[in-house]
């Protein structure tokens, strides 16, 4: 008797491939792929990265966030986490902050040690306009209610905020001194002059205006709140 073969199992992973979330994940965890993201149900695989375009501001962006974040618990950051963010999205942003889900947070570390849900802030570094970051995987964070979401336009030398207000994302423009401050975060300030000028020292000293601020104190005070409250939980 002759019992034919199943079917192959595929375990390629292309740019442009076009899966579900359950069929990308098997793909990439049998590739030896570096980075790979499924955005709207399609898969992007990221080439080799050069050091100015994006190392670098990578590195410096990252500080940023960890400056913040170290000054208080909390709160969480992940530099390219893998998020299971809807059943066509599993993003592999260049940085995420997020408050922990027992504090009021919307993230949650599934059984395999993936981030579930949605953070309440992105941030990916771009070379232009041309890229997904600005196009899809803006839609996909905004119909996912990330809250704010930050891509830093390298090529072109500028930064984009957006909010998500109603159910959209609204721009925020930088106030007269060149600063921009987080709703989601208080005293989490950017200031986006100096960093388009890679003047990173004025950059964190603006940070650090941010952390002396009342309604950072008052952030601290909250989180603390919540957090207390759980261990009597």
């Amino acid at each position: 008797m002759v019992i034919a073969n199943s079917a192959p199992t595929l375990t390629i992973l292309e740019n442009g491939d076009r899966l579900n979330r359950v069929e990308f994940e098997r793909r990439y965890t049998a590739s030896n792929i570096k980075k790979a993201e499924l955005i709207e149900g399609l898969v992007y695989v990221a080439s080799p990265l050069r050091f100015t375009p994006h190392a670098e501001p990578h590195g410096r962006i990252i500080g940023w966030l960890i400056a913040y974040q170290a000054m208080m618990t909390g709160l969480k950051v992940g530099i390219e986490p893998t998020i299971r963010l809807d059943a066509d999205n599993e993003p592999q942003p260049d940085v995420v902050l997020f408050i922990k889900s027992g504090l009021g947070g919307r993230m949650s570390l599934s059984k395999d040690n993936y981030l579930e849900g949605s953070p309440e802030l992105v941030l990916e570094v771009a070379a232009s306009t041309v890229s997904i970051d600005l196009h899809s995987k803006l839609q996909a964070y905004r119909r996912n209610g990330v809250l704010e979401y930050i891509v830093w336009r390298t090529g072109d030398n500028a930064l984009d905020w957006f909010q998500w207000v109603n159910e959209q994302y609204v721009r925020v423009l930088p106030n007269n001194e060149g600063v921009i401050r987080s709703q989601v975060f208080p005293g989490l300030w950017l200031n986006v002059a100096a960093l388009l000028q890679r003047d990173y020292a004025a950059a964190l000293t603006t940070m650090q205006q941010g952390l002396k601020s009342k309604e950072h104190a008052a952030f601290v005070r909250e989180l603390k709140r919540r957090a207390k409250a759980r261990s009597k939980a």
